[in-house]
């Protein structure tokens, strides 16, 4: 049984922690075309972190601040960049997600980083959805 005291603290902990770790998420993300990490070790970390906040503060706390038409728009968003990067160079003669063609100083390096950006939001949204339907048949 968790005291009110006890409580205060998780919740304080939480509030200092969950920045940090959504900032590291994005850092995972952004880095992922030139380092180890990317697009889904960093969307897991952000929803470990919209997680831990409906751990600390109630499920209905995250769900207002994260509501379901969101998960589902980012979902949608996510997929749809990675699926456009890879039309746009289909457009411009080449494979499906070959960054080569796309325009820019370092067409490769933009490329994977849209792509990570697209994978990062839809893993994000769709674990923090696969949470709440999991939390919801208690």
């Amino acid at each position: 049984m968790i005291t009110e005291q006890q409580s205060v603290l998780i919740r304080t902990l939480c509030r200092l922690l969950i920045p940090f770790i959504q900032l590291f998420g994005l850092y995972v993300i952004v880095h992922g075309h030139s380092s180890p990490g990317g697009g889904f070790q960093g969307g897991v970390i952000l929803a470990a972190s919209f997680i831990l906040m409906s751990i600390a503060y109630g499920v209905d706390a995250m769900r207002q601040r994260f509501p379901l038409t969101a998960m589902l728009v980012l979902i949608s968003v996510g997929v749809l960049i990675y699926g456009g990067i890879g039309l746009v160079s289909m457009l411009l003669g080449a494979n499906f997600l070959d960054y080569g063609v796309l325009p820019g100083a370092d067409p490769r390096s933009l490329g994977m980083l849209i792509v990570e950006i697209g994978v990062g939001v839809t893993v994000m949204a769709a674990m923090v959805s696969i949470f709440n339907e999991l939390i919801s048949f208690e």
